[in-house]
């Protein structure tokens, strides 16, 4: 079946309610604008909030078994997903991993993706936590910010050691890991190498500084507020501190492995 690709703005949800704006709600007239008889299917699309690539198809059948060749892929432990960010900070090393437990929880009347450093093995067992994983290589810095290629993967932590996830030897061995179950996960663990995403008004708040250094705030202690950014990249992106909270998140979907 036939394949199409575009590129989702940031902020644009692939469903939404009846009425709404979303990518769901955009296909029957890109269809009839490009003269397809059967419906578009969503492949693979990033998250609300980022940007990047959409995978659409015309057949059902090629979409089932692109979305099946993903998640065989991310079992055996490759990763078909790429994304770039632009990151207020650059990270101590050129390239690495970020690996740590993931959970939904109530702050107020909404629920935030946090991070869990050592789940306990019930937390584990009934997936309330999920141990995330993502590598991350620094492809360019300049004036205090960066641009990263990140590559995340979801899993669980093996439930038959007695090790926590800190002291395992191979820290994120995912070879059965399963699809993101966390569309906030690069953002969180962004804020855990202390280089926020640019655009990040819903975790950047969670690194503080003192004289100059970063360090980890922990999520609950600090309210979640528009990213605080320095009068001179303010200035090189011609914004004025009211405008920030128009900032979108700089964090685009950039690649996709096809079979």
């Amino acid at each position: 079946g036939a394949l199409l690709a575009l590129s989702k703005p940031s902020g644009l949800p692939v469903l939404g309610r009846p009425g709404d704006l979303s990518l769901d709600a955009l296909l029957p007239a890109l269809r009839r604008r490009l003269g397809l008889a059967a419906e578009l299917h969503v492949v693979k699309a990033p998250a609300r909030e980022y940007s990047g690539l959409v995978l659409l198809s015309s057949c059902y059948h090629t979409t089932k078994r692109l979305q099946q060749f993903f998640t065989n892929a991310r079992r055996r432990g490759q990763y078909p997903a790429t994304y770039r960010a632009i990151t207020v900070g650059v990270p101590a090393e050129v390239e690495g991993e970020i690996c740590t437990g993931l959970c939904w929880q109530q702050q107020g009347d909404r629920a935030m993706v946090v991070p869990v450093p050592a789940p306990g093995r019930r937390s584990l067992a009934r997936k309330d936590v999920k141990i995330t994983l993502t590598q991350y290589r620094v492809l360019s810095a300049m004036g205090g910010c960066a641009l990263l290629q990140l590559q995340p993967r979801t899993g669980e932590w093996p439930l038959n050691t007695s090790t926590t996830p800190a002291m395992l030897p191979d820290p994120c061995n995912l070879s059965s890991c399963s699809s993101p179950a966390f569309p906030e996960q690069l953002q969180v663990h962004l804020t855990l190498l202390l280089c926020p995403a640019l655009g990040d008004h819903e975790h950047s708040s969670h690194v503080g500084r003192v004289l100059g250094m970063p360090f980890f705030l922990t999520p609950g202690t600090v309210p979640t507020r528009t990213q605080v950014l320095d009068e001179e990249l303010l200035s090189r992106l011609g914004l004025s501190p009211r405008q920030l909270h128009r900032l979108p998140l700089h964090i685009h979907l950039q690649e996709l492995v096809l079979p």
